[in-house]
């Protein structure tokens, strides 16, 4: 978690419907069972104390080292330094700016990735968004389909996007790639509306949206 960011200034602790940006994604953390222990790897202890966040309750927090720092420090170089530091059979990695992913979503997946495991069908898990649409390339020819052959789009062979909503994986799987993902990797599929990833302001926007509606809904359902 970085204490400042491009495109959206601040946004890892920016007040989104009521608590600060980090709160979402951790609470959803925190409400599953199976996650012994949430890591977050910062340079901004600092504010996360002036949020209310202090070590504790299942919360541990990294300064990120100096040289692991900046825009541009891939995020398997931190997460690298973060698995040799804490030992653990499986490891989630997710981002701040994925406020909606719900615990449910968390526990499914973990769930899916740990009989993939078992069974050795995989060796880690990325979240991914589905698409079955007409793609072009840039110069306008077809990508997925036969524009003489027109089928229905439900129909097109389905195309999978990386949302880095969340990512499972194990020491081992890691150090075979040297990356979160594996070599024998499984897409998870998200809810639609759980997969917002808040990196422009209209990103933000869309998020302030789906939460109005996730807490209306919630609120709805109580009554």
């Amino acid at each position: 978690m970085k204490a400042n960011s491009q495109r959206v200034k601040g946004k890892n602790f920016r007040m989104l419907h009521g608590k600060p940006l980090f709160r979402w994604i951790l609470d959803s953390l925190l409400a599953v069972e199976e996650i012994d222990e949430v890591v977050i790897n910062t340079d901004a202890r600092h504010i996360l104390a002036q949020n209310g966040l202090v070590e504790g309750n299942r919360v541990v927090i990294r300064d990120r080292k100096p040289e692991l720092c900046g825009d541009t420090v891939s995020m398997n170089l931190i997460l690298a330094d973060d698995i040799a530091a804490i030992p653990a059979a499986t490891y989630a990695m997710t981002h701040t700016t994925n406020p909606m992913l719900s615990a449910n979503t968390i526990q499914t997946a973990l769930a899916q990735y740990g009989e993939a495991v078992r069974t050795g069908v995989a060796d880690s898990l990325f979240t991914v968004n589905k698409f079955q649409t007409r793609f072009y390339r840039a110069d306008g020819s077809p990508v997925n389909h036969d524009p003489d052959n027109l089928i229905q789009t439900q129909d097109l062979e389905p195309w999978y996007e990386e949302n880095s909503n969340l990512y499972l994986f194990s020491r081992d799987s890691f150090a075979a790639t040297n990356a979160r993902i594996g070599r024998k990797p499984m897409m998870f599929e998200t809810p639609q509306l759980e997969s917002v990833d808040i990196d422009t302001p209209t990103d933000w926007d869309m998020a302030e949206s789906v939460a109005a509606m996730m807490i209306r809904r919630s609120r709805e359902s109580a009554a």
